[in-house]
């Protein structure tokens, strides 16, 4: 089965403008987000979508491939199922653009479910939580599943909520609720019926795309991990990311 992973990199980012062309000892982001994409072992091409000349042109000096997409797409989605129409792949893969630290085994753990099962049309992932301070954090994505591992709902919000101990994680939950890692992976014909859908009320109170699948009554499965990835979402963020490289290189010698 052909997988192709996109990812979808833009320049005009309001918090971080020219994020994926940021230097990160001595690497654009957007290529280390792209090689350690292209060494999960699942994925057999990675293409980067973007409406920014500079970062094609980035992309094509360190010998990526790179593919020119409109410049009024509202979403990173939108931006990927323009590409997608494009491709006979039948998995296609959303790696966010703004991940340099993601582990190559995350992107392998979104994909082996959608190998295994032919009825899965869209698969995603969730790493633990660890603390309630994660869990009340609205920047951090909650998920919670059924037993069959298909996501019931996504928030910002802490859920489960649990009423007799209302500030802590519900132990009892735990195998249903983690933290959300924004990695998808979709079947090439669903992913271009989901970006012809109208935004649902509850992705757009969430301010969660992923919402608005459940909302339209198809299903997410969300595959688990132990890994960590930091996404760089400020300048502050890159510069944590960076260093937590050095620390890298430095243990390796």
């Amino acid at each position: 089965m052909s997988v192709v992973a996109i990812l979808p990199a833009r320049y005009a980012s309001t918090r971080f403008p020219g994020k994926p062309l940021a230097d990160i000892l001595g690497q654009t982001m957007i290529e280390r987000v792209y090689r350690r994409t292209a060494s999960a072992r699942l994925v057999q091409r990675v293409l980067v979508a973007t409406d920014d000349e500079r970062i094609a042109v980035a992309v094509r000096a360190f010998g990526g491939e790179v593919v020119m997409t409109r410049a009024d797409h509202e979403t990173g989605t939108d931006r990927l199922a323009e590409v997608a129409a494009t491709l006979d792949a039948q998995l296609i893969v959303n790696v966010q653009g703004d991940e340099p630290l993601i582990d190559p085994a995350m992107i392998d753990e979104a994909i082996a479910p959608l190998l295994a099962d032919e009825t899965i049309t869209m698969g995603t992932l969730m790493a633990p939580l660890h603390t309630a301070e994660e869990l009340f954090n609205p920047n951090i994505v909650k998920v919670v599943t059924d037993r069959r591992g298909f996501a019931l709902y996504f928030s910002r919000a802490p859920i489960p909520w649990q009423r007799d101990a209302p500030t802590q994680l519900a132990a009892a939950a735990a195998p249903a609720l983690g933290r959300h890692v924004g990695l998808y992976v979709y079947r090439r014909d669903f992913l271009l019926r989901y970006a012809d859908l109208a935004p649902t009320p509850l992705e757009q109170v969430e301010k969660l795309e992923q919402l608005r699948v459940l909302e339209q009554g198809e299903r997410i499965y969300v595959a688990r991990t132990t890994c960590v990835s930091l996404g760089v979402d400020t300048p502050e963020d890159l510069d944590r990311v960076r260093q937590l490289l050095r620390e890298e290189q430095a243990r390796q010698g």
